[in-house]
Order: C-alpha cells, then sequence, then structure tokens
C-alpha cells in the first residue's frame, strides 16, 4: 500500500464550499441527457452499443471502445456513483473536464481520467489536459517526460491502494471538482488530489474500455464556492 505523500488537510484550504441538491443523471430507463460516442459504430452500422440499461442500472459492456457522455457541462460539482466488475476486474474510467472528442488516439476526448482500473482505482490520467499533484516527479517519473498526449507519462498514480471492495461488491467513488482542482474519494477514503488543472468545467463522461461495469446512483452535486 502507497502512503500518503504529503498531509492533505492544508491543500484545499483556499477553497470554501457549500453544497446544493444532488440531481440524478440517470433515470433508470434510458440513456437521456447522455450521448454515445464509439468510434466503430460510425464505421459499422450494425454495430450496437456498448452503453445500456439493464435492471435499472447503467451497464458498460467493454466493447466495444468508447466513451457516454453528458449533454450538459458542469463546472464545480461532486460527481458521485455505485460502480462494480460484472465479471473479470479489468479496466474503466469516469472523465471530468470533457470537451473535444477523440482527441487522443481518435477515441478518447480531451479531459482528466479518474481511473477505476482494478487495484488501481483513483489513479488519474491525462488526455490532452493537465493536472498538478503533490510529489510530482516521484509518482508521475522524470519531468522530462511528462506530457498529456502519445508516449508521454501520463499516468499520476493514487495516493494509496488496497480500498477497493472484493469483486462482485459495490465501490462507491466520489470526485469533487471545484475550479481547476480535483478530490477523488473511494469507498470514503481520499485517493487522490490535484490542482493547477489545464481546465475547470466541461461535459462529464463513462467509459467502454474492455471490462463489463454496472453503475448505479450516479448523481451530480453543484457546488457553490463562497467568497472570504
Amino acid at each position: 500500500m502507497k502512503k500518503l505523500l504529503l498531509p492533505i488537510v492544508s491543500v484545499f484550504l483556499f477553497a470554501q464550499t457549500s453544497f446544493s441538491q444532488s440531481k440524478a443523471l440517470l433515470n433508470g430507463k434510458d440513456l437521456q441527457g447522455w450521448h454515445v460516442d464509439v468510434p466503430e459504430m460510425d464505421k459499422d452500422p450494425n454495430v450496437k452499443s456498448p452503453f445500456i440499461i439493464k435492471n435499472g442500472m447503467l451497464t458498460s459492456l467493454g466493447t466495444p471502445g468508447g466513451h457516454l457522455i453528458t449533454d450538459d457541462q458542469y463546472e464545480n460539482f461532486r460527481l458521485t456513483f455505485q460502480y462494480r466488475f460484472a465479471g473479470k476486474p479489468g479496466n474503466c474510467g469516469a472523465l471530468v473536464f470533457v470537451s473535444t472528442p477523440r482527441d487522443l488516439y481518435e477515441m478518447f476526448p480531451k479531459s482528466i481520467e479518474v481511473q477505476m482500473m482494478h487495484q488501481n482505482a483513483g489513479d488519474f490520467w491525462c488526455i490532452q489536459e493537465d493536472i498538478t499533484v503533490p510529489d510530482m516527479e516521484k509518482r508521475r517519473g522524470p519531468k522530462e517526460k511528462w506530457g498529456v498526449n502519445g508516449d508521454k507519462l501520463r499516468r499520476i498514480p493514487n495516493l494509496t491502494d488496497g480500498t477497493e471492495k472484493p469483486l462482485g461488491e459495490w465501490n462507491s467513488m466520489h470526485i469533487e471538482c471545484v475550479k481547476n482542482s480535483i478530490k477523488v474519494w473511494l469507498n470514503g477514503v481520499l485517493v487522490n488530489y490535484g490542482y493547477n488543472a489545464t481546465a475547470q468545467k466541461g461535459q462529464i463522461a463513462l467509459q467502454s474500455e474492455g471490462s463489463e461495469v454496472e453503475f448505479k446512483e450516479v448523481m451530480v452535486t453543484p457546488i457553490k464556492t463562497l467568497s472570504k
């Protein structure tokens, strides 16, 4: 298990916040309020969407690869959801500050990804956007190799592993975005935080990236920032 790299209490004292009423992003019936972006569906009209509603929950089938993206943009918000891998644990992610579609590898939208990959949940992945974290070189690697595309070091590992539930159990993820900062909790544990992101608003997206994942209780809560 990784150790906490810096005290976490003082990092976000600059922002006072208050929470407003939460809104469900999924209605349990259809994908109203979202749109599917799957490159293979453009090439072949017979390819079906990997995002379906089943038993009132969203299921990302994992293939073909792509993203389910909100129609609306969000700024100063908390995104919360429950997720679990339906079969073998694998890969998936939640993206915030989403803008230009298919901006990396003709697949991934410009954004910052909060990783959900089994045993790596809470990592940041920089996708044509960047973010700063404490102990950056120790966590991300040599500075000269940092980047937001291609073969650059785009991954920023989380602060503490071992917070995921056993396979088949529901995990709770909370992602709080205030101005250009991001904090991530997994099952009640703060697992990552960053600041000075190169974006502070955008759409929200969920991935189809190789593994079947179920989602429920996908909620967004506006955060009103308060001046001192």
